[in-house]
């Protein structure tokens, strides 16, 4: 798994919104240019980042003076795993491509089955992790996955 810029300026900016908005949805809305000076994020590149979000469903913005950005559920209903689809698409890739696509042949068949358990720990780990999780410090306890 790489953790790319934008995943994690997606990552800090959502956690910024969660906590302006006191732990539910709603709450305070967050300008644009206050998370990117609060997250030292360049303000053109978080605006690309703003609008995946809430193309995504995780976020909703306001327009005027008085707009900004707000949480769509509460933030124990978002995890991170949500976050970096919603920017980044797959969550593990091989050469580019999503680790379930990945397709080996002769003695290397078996890096299939490597790539699909890294990626299936990624994922355990990432969608049993909400932003409340992060805000309060709580300790994350991964669901195991499915086999398969």
């Amino acid at each position: 798994m790489f953790v790319s810029a934008r995943s994690d300026y997606a990552l800090r900016a959502m956690l910024a919104v969660a906590a302006a908005s006191g732990g539910g949805d709603g709450g305070e809305l967050v300008k644009a240019a206050s998370l990117a000076e609060m997250q030292d994020i360049p303000l053109s590149f978080l605006q690309g980042i703003l609008l995946d979000l809430r193309r995504a469903g995780l976020l909703h913005s306001h327009r005027g003076a008085e707009g900004g950005y707000a949480l769509t559920r509460p933030p124990d209903e978002i995890t991170v795993g949500d976050v970096l689809r919603a920017v980044g698409g797959s969550l593990t890739t091989v050469r580019g491509l999503p680790a379930e696509r990945a397709d080996y042949h002769g003695v290397a068949a078996g890096l299939t089955d490597v790539w699909l358990a890294v990626h299936g720990a990624i994922a355990t780990v990432v969608d049993s992790t909400t932003l409340t999780n992060l805000l309060t410090q709580a300790p994350v306890t991964p669901t195991p996955a499915p086999p398969g």
